[in-house]
């Protein structure tokens, strides 16, 4: 709420442009309210102020002094316009109290929604002060309404006498003395309410005219009224001239509605100036008018400027929160531009006030809607930044898994899409960043440097590795199987690792040497009749078993059966596109590969679907 908002609330005050309709009668010479002017805003009446200009190089507690101690005064119009100087510059510094309390609370780790303000002994006794000053402006009003009811009648009392005086039989000398002591007496009566002023006058008016008709006054005397009257008018034409000159729009035109108040009491002008000098005063009553028109047109027109630019900050910040922002950079940039938008606003001065405050509301909307963004946004970083921490925990518990082995090429594929993955994953916080790389780095390094002592020596391993699987292909040719084929498929499988686990032999062997173990393990298969299916699901369960006893092996296993359930809604989704396409193919040559090719397509699908139900079924079931 801005300092002539405030005072408005204040100080009650009542401004009437002065113009002039005619210089035909003087009994016409009222003052009229411009059409112009009736949303002018009020301004309080000037009066000397007691405060320093700046009000806040005072503290609260000695502004609540000062309205303690002015507020003692009972005559209000010398006091409203210090109680509303007051009022805004102590409000203001409240706001300001308040606002770092909310702060300091948010600082200190509480929350917004929660923060409560307490009035402190400083405000109740504000409250108390200005409390006082209201009841003593209430009474001030309601004293003087009593008495301009007061005036009216004492007024019309007054008139009825005029008119007893009018009828009067008395000398002329008597009955002049009557009307000019009756004329003293309506002069020396203050105010009458508003709504009687014109009628008041209209009344007063015709009697006087009515006076000077049926007493007859003789000519020697009336010109000689005249001419005091005439330059009692040419002296008021004077006053409103020097206002030309005075800086202060208010306090001009209040005191040409002074003026115009005194040239109606004062009688007729010599009928041959009458026209002359009511034109003079009409002329620098219209100069002023005109002056206050223009000061209050700049003044709307500033508004409207202003009024415009805070309609273009608002689209500015609209467009600014419309805008997808998806980093930590972006965040930063787009609330320094929010920042600086909103010192702009603060820059600007206020917009009409019937638009004032919907604009605010506005950009505040705005505002609000952006900051509660942004502490969503780095909710949710925090959170994605906790989940990066525990997924990358688990990619060390991986790596901690496969730096003791010595199958070299696999395990080196294996880390290496382990630090790709380690890559591709977010930040974590901060306080663990450093501890955590550590621990992944010094399991890769502890392969790698094995690695690379393995293989200083690798042709001396790679012997003692051929004479290895050379004697266990000499045992898988001489086992003798039960008929039990679990049991037969856990020694195929146990056979199976063994030679995984044994590691390169020389390269000119390899091919020879693998093909002599697969000949034999295939073998015993076509004997027990054992399909790769039950030999991938018998691997699965080993695998299971070993996630099972891994830590957080509950997170694990929930990953790993939500990757089964999309691979299977993956199968069934192209099974049922590829057995629709072969509906469609008509009978030729090319259709006939078609669907020779759609029918493999769908038959290794069902395999591999029935694979990963039965490692589906054997996760549901631990």
């Amino acid at each position: 709420q801005s300092s002539a908002e405030v005072v408005e609330d204040v100080v009650e005050t009542t401004t009437v442009e002065v113009t002039i309709d005619s210089a035909a009668d003087v009994v016409a010479e009222v003052d009229t309210k411009s059409d112009q002017d009736k949303d002018a805003p009020a301004e309080p009446e000037d009066k000397p102020d007691p405060l320093p200009e700046n009000l806040d190089v005072l503290s609260r507690n000695e502004l609540v002094e000062f309205l303690e101690e002015s507020v003692n005064e009972e005559d209000i119009s010398k006091i409203k316009t210090t109680v509303a100087r007051i009022k805004v510059a102590f409000l203001k510094q409240s706001k300001e109290e308040k606002r770092q309390n909310l702060e300091k609370f948010v600082a200190e780790g509480g929350d917004e929604a929660d923060f409560v303000y307490q009035d402190d002994d400083i405000a109740g006794r504000f409250n108390a002060a200005f409390g006082k000053y209201k009841e003593n402006r209430a009474r001030y009003i309601a004293k003087l309404e009593q008495q301009k009811q007061k005036n009216l009648e004492a007024k019309h009392a007054l008139l009825e006498e005029l008119r007893v005086l009018i009828n009067s039989e008395e000398t002329l000398k008597k009955t002049y003395d009557e009307f000019k002591n009756l004329q003293s007496s309506w002069r020396e009566t203050g105010m009458v309410p508003k709504s009687e002023v014109n009628n008041l006058w209209q009344s007063y008016h015709f009697l006087v005219e009515k006076f000077f008709d049926r007493v007859k006054i003789n000519k020697e005397l009336k010109d000689l009224d005249l001419k005091k009257n005439l330059e009692a008018k040419m002296e008021l034409c004077e006053k409103a001239e020097e206002l030309l000159l005075e800086t202060s729009i208010t306090k001009s035109f209040k005191q040409l509605q002074k003026y115009h108040d005194h040239w109606k009491e004062i009688g007729p002008a010599p009928l041959d100036k009458k026209d002359e000098i009511w034109e003079r005063f009409k002329n620098a009553t219209e100069k002023i008018n005109e002056r206050r028109r223009e000061f209050y047109k700049k003044l709307q027109e500033d508004q409207d400027h202003n009024y415009k630019a805070k309609m273009a900050l608002c689209d500015q910040a609209e467009e600014l929160i419309s805008t997808e922002i998806e980093s930590l950079k972006d965040w930063q940039d787009s609330t320094a531009r929010i920042n600086e938008l909103f010192k702009i606003w603060k820059s600007i001065g206020p917009a009409p006030r019937k638009f004032n405050d919907q604009v605010w509301e506005r950009f505040k909307e705005t505002l609000d809607s952006f900051f509660s963004a942004k502490k969503e946004y780095f909710g949710k970083v925090k959170d994605q930044q906790v989940n990066n921490y525990n997924l990358k925990l688990d990619l060390c518990v991986q790596a901690e898994a496969l730096m003791s082995n010595t199958d070299w090429r696999k395990t080196t594929q294996d880390l290496i899409d382990l630090q790709k993955e380690w890559k591709n994953l977010g930040p974590v916080p901060r306080k663990h960043s450093n501890k955590i790389w550590k621990r992944f780095r010094a399991a890769c390094d502890e392969f790698f440097e094995r690695k690379a002592e393995y293989f200083s020596n690798v042709h001396k391993h790679e012997e003692e590795n051929l004479k290895l699987k050379n004697e266990l292909i000499s045992k898988v040719t001489e086992y003798e199987f039960t008929n039990d084929k679990s049991e037969n498929l856990r020694i195929i499988k146990d056979l199976q690792r063994e030679w995984m686990d044994i590691g390169h032999v020389p390269i000119r062997e390899k091919d020879s040497i693998q093909n002599d173990f697969r000949k034999a393990i295939n073998n015993h298969l076509d004997k027990l009749r054992i399909n790769s299916a039950e030999i991938t699901a018998l691997n699965y369960r080993s695998k299971f078993e070993s996630m099972r006893n891994a830590p957080d092996s509950g997170r694990i296993l929930g990953r790993e059966r939500g990757v089964l359930v999309n691979k299977v809604t993956k199968l069934r989704d192209d099974l049922n596109l590829w057995e629709n396409n072969i509906g469609f193919l008509a009978e030729s040559k090319n259709a006939t590969i078609l669907k020779k090719e759609f029918e493999k397509k769908i038959n290794k699908a069902r395999q591999d679907m029935a694979l990963l139900e039965a490692k589906i079924k054997i996760l549901d079931e631990s």
